[in-house]
């Protein structure tokens, strides 16, 4: 049994001090302090030292230096098992620590206030409190280190005889926060956002926007949980295509897709693919946003227009929708793509539509170059919509979406449901290879003359066979885009 006789108690969140301190004074344990804890423990009638007149160095710097001592650290980072570090700690006469209660600076806190300047958050990036958990996570089996608050009542509950599952808990829980820490630390540093959102996805959900890239918004309300998911697929969809494009979003997939010769061109077919589901969208753009697409969009209510700039023109026209946000932006590209799941993160690198380069025509008809184009616009719009998917287009414009489907042959449906430009003569994309040939054969009743998709299905030849039969074009490019 390891007998907790030692402990030093140093928090900026003092929920729960007083009573874990109380526990330990019942259980004879010496309680060492600092500062604001030590005069809030005193005041509560727990009897504390002083850190610094148990170490015998005194405060200095301002209360920059508190702990950072030999005598300190050497009482919580001997091995009790190594008879080198034993005999230095006698030598010394630094008796042990064998309980770290920290908590941080509210570094997090400070940098979310309003007006907050880089001085004050300076000062609040704790240098002791996060060297002295760490010190005590690497000696675990000896010294407990206590971060959370939350870990209080289980440490109670054990006082006598802390476990070593309960011990390797709360180091792990130590360097968790430390990450953290740092990493919001290096990012406000480096000029990135701890933005609070009004809410989540919904009213009742709360949410933080945080970002090594602040986006540069020009006018309107803030932006919400929900823009911010739309704006980035928008962003991403967008910048896909070489030509100048537009990408209206709708819950994160497309509603409508265009890429043409100008700018103002691609806005109108896009909005031309589906005006109904544009009405509350997101527009990106590849391009400057000018004042010719402001007028074209002026009549139409939208939450987001995100575009690599705005000209003065664009600026005045759409200053009269003062909701409307304007964020000017280019797609990101990031390293990982990261996301939580069953209480962890999920990280990937990102997915990206591979060239031409790796298709392969498995049909007897062969696409012309005109068709190989369309089919191209098909496979990238496919590749930014949620899966199941199923994409139309002609060669310039998307013309259905089928989204977010729990079969292919519902997808396709879905897709040709949505079409308001003919489907005759389309172009039709496939996010995953087509299982049977049910859903080609739907497709191919809607006039779809050339299908792109994946391949690799063990039922290839009946959909390849199926496809020589309507007289349909099929490429196979050996690259799935599912997006869940």
């Amino acid at each position: 049994m390891r007998r907790i006789e030692r402990a030093i108690l140093s928090v900026s969140d003092k929920t729960g001090i007083v009573d874990l301190a109380r526990a330990l004074e019942q259980h004879g344990v010496e309680i060492l302090s600092t500062g604001g804890t030590a005069k809030h423990l005193t005041d509560a009638g727990i009897k504390v030292t002083p850190i610094a007149q148990w170490s015998g160095a005194p405060e200095i710097l301002g209360g920059r230096v508190k702990t950072l001592t030999p005598k300190v650290f050497g009482a919580i980072l001997h091995d009790r098992d190594n008879a080198d570090h034993l005999a230095d700690v006698d030598r010394l006469g630094i008796p042990p620590i064998d309980l770290v209660v920290v908590n941080l600076y509210p570094f997090e806190s400070t940098i979310n206030k309003d007006g907050v300047t880089l001085q004050e958050a300076i000062e609040q990036i704790d240098i002791g409190g996060p060297s002295m958990l760490r010190a005590a996570a690497k000696n675990h089996r000896h010294v407990l280190p206590l971060c959370d608050p939350k870990l209080y009542g289980e440490f109670i509950a054990q006082i006598d005889d802390v476990s070593d599952e309960f011990r390797l808990k709360c180091a792990i829980a130590v360097f968790e926060l430390t990450m953290h820490y740092d990493r919001v630390i290096a990012r406000y540093l480096r000029g990135g956002e701890m933005m609070p959102l009004r809410y989540g996805e919904n009213p009742h959900q709360s949410a933080t926007f945080s970002t090594d890239h602040p986006l540069d918004q020009l006018q309107g309300k803030e932006l919400s949980y929900n823009n911010l998911l739309d704006l980035d697929a928008a962003m991403k969809l967008a910048n896909a295509f070489e030509q100048p494009a537009i990408a209206i979003i709708k819950h994160t997939n497309p509603c409508g897709v265009a890429r043409r010769d100008s700018l103002l061109d691609a806005l109108k077919a896009a909005i031309e693919s589906d005006p109904l589901s544009a009405f509350g969208g997101i527009i990106g753009a590849n391009r400057e946003f000018d004042g010719d697409c402001a007028r074209a969009i002026a009549d139409m209510f939208l939450e987001v227009i995100v575009a690599p700039s705005f000209s003065a023109e664009a600026r005045e026209v759409l200053a009269k929708k003062k909701n409307l946000r304007l964020i000017a932006s280019s797609s990101i590209e990031s390293e990982w793509d990261i996301r939580s799941a069953a209480g962890g993160l999920l990280i990937q690198s990102p997915d990206r539509v591979s060239g031409r380069e790796k298709w392969r025509v498995v049909t007897s008809k062969q696409p012309t170059d005109a068709e190989m184009n369309g089919l191209e616009l098909a496979w990238i719009v496919c590749a930014h919509v949620k899966s199941n998917a199923i994409v139309l287009t002609n060669e310039s414009q998307s013309v259905g979406v089928g989204a977010g489907q729990m079969s292919r042959v519902d997808a396709a449906r879905v897709a040709i449901m949505k079409s308001i430009l003919p489907t005759a003569g389309t172009f039709a994309a496939s996010d995953a290879f087509f299982p049977f040939r049910d859903g080609l054969d739907i497709l191919a009743d809607a006039g779809v003359r050339a299908v792109i998709q994946p391949g690799g299905s063990v039922r290839d030849e009946e959909v390849i066979n199926a496809a020589n039969e309507r007289g349909m074009a099929m490429v196979f490019t050996g690259e799935r885009h599912f997006r869940h």
